[in-house]
């Protein structure tokens, strides 16, 4: 996508040097007509006319692209109003500065409420003084002003304003590439800086950050190695006849798996060749404003400075702190190209992470057990999180409830070794032992930003979980620093995410688009041996907001095709709506626990966006037979309380 055309740029008169800030005269813009901008004795900006006869959206268009003229075209832009008192104090900044301004006097032109609304929707900024540096947003007042205490605005403002890059994106992850990719194409010289610190057992990887290396990739393929064991074991049902004893070869499996992701990796490097990206693998660390040293693996640093960074770092696993946990522990860094099989395995943790670990292992006929601190899946649903740790315990893991470990202790070396682990109690003070090969941490997750001088131009982290805070266009507290991924303050820590952020970040930057990332009924699914997707509130947030009087819970049992052959188990799938009863029963909450629940949940999150309505549900007709056809025929609430088991196939 293009940027849009700019208007010429504005005609300027300068002056010897910085003079009082005067009262132009008052001038009329009159649907966008002759905008005239008030200055000190310097530039005045014009907006020639757009014609007459336009439609509003071609009228609301031409405004958008001639203000952010005036943005490219004018080193200082300030959108002011002469009376307000905030409005003269940032001119009599720039004066005192000797730094000539153009300035638009909003209460001035007849259209000033309208330039007024489209600057909102630019900046997300409602008020006044509104202004850019360089075409850096500043901001208001005050963050002018502390812009100029720290040294950041006098950066700015420097002569030679040129830089080597338009764009640094630091981190190589999903949201980083998809960012740098879509700058590129815009026609930005972007740089993606990556840089893996190898984990406390040696492990690193690739481009492409957690999902492709670490997370979401190689996790899907061994769930699906886990699931062909469970069709092994259905497939007699089905005729198939093999008499010959099936093993899972751990090798075979993992050498497959890093193969495919070294396809991507080098895919990924292709792409950001193919956009002329410049790829860095070094690590980046802010030195001072708008510009970063970066030092690879042998120590040699190289500086480069950038009009505007993004921040992608991601996150890596927590350890626990205690005697031995990063010696002999591993995470999921480590696992998925672990060259040896783990063994009988103790997984500490009960996120999505640790649940999916061990239903992954537990399928591949390993001895887990799965030591839980307190609830599962917290944040998830906990009526879906109790039934998805009841089924993997129906199925093989085991679990050990309200205990921590506090030691670690290496018995045996080997591929694996022997360590014995002791844990204690959370609600008293009973320890227990227990002797593994392997552990693994899954505790939760770190952001990457305390290590790459982000206090050395101010950005602001929260001291205790390291994220980054950021406004509703991903814009961090310093102007020219954006931020995307999962090391957003109060965001969800998806891959998808991160990429659709990303990519709109880059089309408001570079684009002149206004579209903002949406983190409202994001979709997602827990790949536990039965899968969990869900879409919206869980049931819990659902009360909290709405009140429990205000809802309506329809809920079922539901018995797949491919189970009653099997004879599997015909009620543990589990589907449940959650409807505002003030809403048109409007769907808040979408739920299902079953076999491809996250292909089930992709289509009716797209339909959540769309406002579906239990009406709606009941309306479509379902597909037959499917899992998914279960959410067109929902009838039983909670609040009936009517048993919702299967008695046969419907």
């Amino acid at each position: 996508m293009a940027q849009p055309p700019l208007p010429p740029p504005p005609r300027a008169q300068t002056s010897p040097g910085p003079v009082k800030v005067g009262t132009a005269p008052n001038r009329r813009l009159g649907s966008v007509r002759g905008v005239l901008v008030s200055s000190p004795p310097g530039r005045r900006a014009r907006l020639s006319s757009p014609g007459t006869g336009r439609s509003s959206s071609e009228a609301r268009e031409e405004l958008r692209r001639r203000l952010l003229g005036l943005i490219e075209g004018n080193r200082v832009m300030i959108f002011s109003k002469s009376y307000c008192p905030h409005c003269t104090r940032v001119k009599e900044l720039f004066s005192s500065l000797g730094v000539q301004c153009n300035i638009l006097e909003l209460d001035q032109v007849d259209d000033g409420a309208n330039v007024q609304e489209m600057l909102s929707e630019i900046t997300n900024q409602r008020t006044v003084p509104n202004i850019f540096v360089n075409k850096v947003h500043m901001g208001g007042c005050d963050r002018t002003f502390q812009a100029h205490q720290s040294g950041l605005l006098q950066k700015l403002l420097q002569e030679d304003s040129t830089y080597d890059y338009d764009l640094i994106v630091i981190g190589g992850g999903s949201g980083g590439l998809a960012c740098a990719q879509e700058a590129a194409i815009l026609g930005k010289k972007v740089m993606v800086l990556d840089f893996v610190v190898p984990s406390p057992q040696g492990t690193s990887w690739g481009l492409g950050g957690t999902c492709v290396n670490v997370g979401c990739v190689p996790k899907k393929l061994m769930h699906q190695a886990a699931l062909l064991g469970q069709a092994l074991n259905d497939s007699r049902k089905f005729g198939w006849e093999y008499g010959q004893q099936v093993k899972h070869n751990w090798e075979t499996m993992t050498e497959a798996i890093q193969n495919h992701i070294s396809s991507l990796n080098w895919g990924h490097k292709l792409s950001l060749r193919e956009k002329s990206v410049d790829y860095v693998n070094s690590y980046g660390e802010f030195v001072e404003h708008h510009r970063i040293k970066a030092t690879n693996r042998k120590g040699q640093e190289t500086s480069y400075t950038a009009a505007k960074f993004v921040i992608a770092t991601g996150e890596r696993p927590r350890y626990l702190g205690i005697q031995g946990d990063k010696e002999y522990c591993i995470t999921s860094d480590d696992l998925f190209s672990l060259p040896y099989c783990p063994g009988k395995t103790l997984v500490v943790g009960a996120s999505y992470v640790a649940l999916e670990c061990a239903g992954v292992l537990t399928g591949l006929g390993l001895d887990v057990t799965v030591m839980v601190r307190s609830v599962l899946l917290r944040g998830f649903d906990q009526e879906m999180a109790e039934r998805v740790g009841s089924y993997m315990e129906q199925h093989g893991v085991k679990f050990l409830r309200k205990f921590i470990p506090v030691m670690v202790q290496q018995l045996e070396k080997g591929s694996p070794g022997k360590l014995k682990v002791v844990a204690k109690s959370t609600e008293g003070p009973e320890t227990i032992e227990g002797v593994y090969n392997t552990v693994l941490l899954a505790i939760g997750r770190d952001s990457c930003t305390r290590k790459m001088g982000l206090d050395k131009i101010g950005v602001k982290i929260n001291k205790k979980t390291g994220k980054i805070p950021v406004n509703d266009v991903e814009q961090t507290n310093v102007p020219y620093v954006y931020a995307v991924g999962d090391i957003l303050e109060g965001k969800l820590e998806l891959t998808p995410v991160a990429i659709q952020a990303g990519k709109l970040l880059a089309r408001r930057l570079f684009g002149g688009r206004l579209e903002k990332c949406d983190y409202i009924n994001v979709p997602t699914t827990v790949f536990t041996p039965l899968e969990y997707g869900c879409c919206g509130l869980s049931e819990e947030k659902a009360i909290e907001v709405y009140k429990k009087e205000n809802l309506e819970v329809y809920h079922t049992f539901f018995w797949p095709l491919e189970w009653t052959v099997a004879g599997r188990d015909n009620n543990t799938c589990y589907a449940k709506i959650i409807c505002n009863k003030f809403d048109n029963y409007r769907v808040i909450g979408f739920h299902v626990l079953g076999p491809n629940a996250g292909e089930v949940t992709q289509g009716f999150a797209a339909a959540m966006k769309c406002g579906l309505t239990k009406q709606l549900l009941d309306d479509t007709i379902g597909i037959h037979p499917t899992c998914g056809e279960v959410f067109t025929t929902l009838e039983i609430t909670k609040s009936s309380g009517l048993d919702i088991t299967q008695k046969g196939c419907g």
